[in-house]
């Protein structure tokens, strides 16, 4: 399970291979907003739009349990939460995450909150929801390191109280501890992670949720051409786009592996350098950014995406002003 790192990626016309969005947000009221509240309205949502599905507190509270346990890696030694700390955003601020056996993850951990709202997972895209991703790192040698699914579902179906819990939840299986299961159950949890930020309660007609300096950061980002990749509700994670537009990514970043992202995925040349767009809700909390995480000030990230993408030389005062922006987008989770 991987941390999203930032991209302020795009300008309208650079080819993005785009998995799903929707951002026809025409139909959002517009009574009584300023003018750049009703212009942000165009691109971005509010968590609070967002239809909740009708999930059983009791599979919820299953995939809690799991995704704390240590259980769930081949030593026992790490869970879903030592990558994607909850109480420290959802990531663990590390260039790369320590697997079950002390290994090193190739790409940046991603935060799981919000990661539901994503239209596909992992920087090369090859899950297509939350649930198929939880299944990835489980059998990563790597990452959790579990041999098989018959292995962990062996060591799950001897704990009494996991075969309640999944027999509450998975009544009418024969057989309800199995891999699968385990896999909507963490879904389940992971889908309830979407807390509300400062910046929701200015896209709600809140203008004085955000300050002047926030404004202009909202303003800075919208005219930059950064909403082409970045909208919608989770701000980012719909598509695909390639990281160094103007410029070969590693001369700004200073990365000391290249990465050549879904290429390595599809052997197709027009996919080089290809990374999904990763949502910027708490980009404040989630450094080091990048697939790599090889910057770790939010700051220049920004100016390092502003030249990369955009062939922009964004000012210090322009790239203050969007940090504090971004900072609306930080929301906390009850990590208990």
């Amino acid at each position: 399970m991987k941390k999203i790192t930032l991209i302020l990626a795009g300008l309208a016309f650079v080819s993005c291979k785009k998995e799903s969005a929707d951002n026809d947000f025409s139909k959002v009221p517009t009574v009584n907003k300023s003018e750049l509240a009703v212009k942000a309205s165009n691109f971005f949502k509010s968590v609070s739009t967002l239809t909740e599905d009708n999930i059983p507190q009791e599979k919820i509270d299953l995939g809690k349990k799991l995704f704390y346990d240590k259980a769930l890696s081949k030593n026992e030694s790490i869970s879903c939460n030592s990558c994607h700390n909850l109480a420290a955003f959802g990531v663990d601020n590390q260039s790369f995450s320590l697997g079950d056996t002390k290994k090193l993850g190739g790409r940046n951990s991603p935060s799981v909150i919000y990661a539901s709202l994503h239209s596909m997972q992992f920087w090369d895209g090859r899950a297509k929801d939350v649930e198929e991703q939880a299944k990835g790192p489980l059998l990563n040698p790597v990452e959790h390191g579990i041999p098989n699914k018959e292995f962990l579902e062996k060591r799950l179906r001897a704990i009494p109280e996991y075969q309640a819990m999944f027999k509450k939840v998975f009544p009418n299986d024969k057989e309800p501890i199995t891999f699968d299961n385990l896999a909507k159950a963490i879904a389940a949890f992971e889908s309830k992670l979407h807390p509300k930020s400062k910046f929701d309660n200015y896209l709600e007609g809140k203008e004085n949720a955000l300050n002047q300096q926030e404004k202009k950061g909202l303003e800075n980002f919208i005219d930059n051409g950064c909403v082409t990749c970045h909208s919608g509700v989770a701000v980012g994670g719909q598509m695909f786009q390639k990281f160094g537009i103007y410029s070969e990514y590693a001369k700004l970043t200073h990365s000391t592996k290249i990465d050549k992202g879904l290429f390595d995925r599809t052997k197709q040349d027009g996919d080089q350098f290809m990374f999904k767009v990763p949502s910027l809700r708490n980009a404040e909390k989630t450094a080091p950014y990048f697939h790599d995480g090889s910057v770790a000030s939010l700051k220049e990230a920004i100016q390092i995406m502003g030249k990369l993408q955009l062939n922009k030389d964004i000012s210090d005062n322009d790239a203050n002003d969007m940090v504090a922006f971004l900072k609306t987008l930080t929301a906390d989770v009850d990590a208990k």
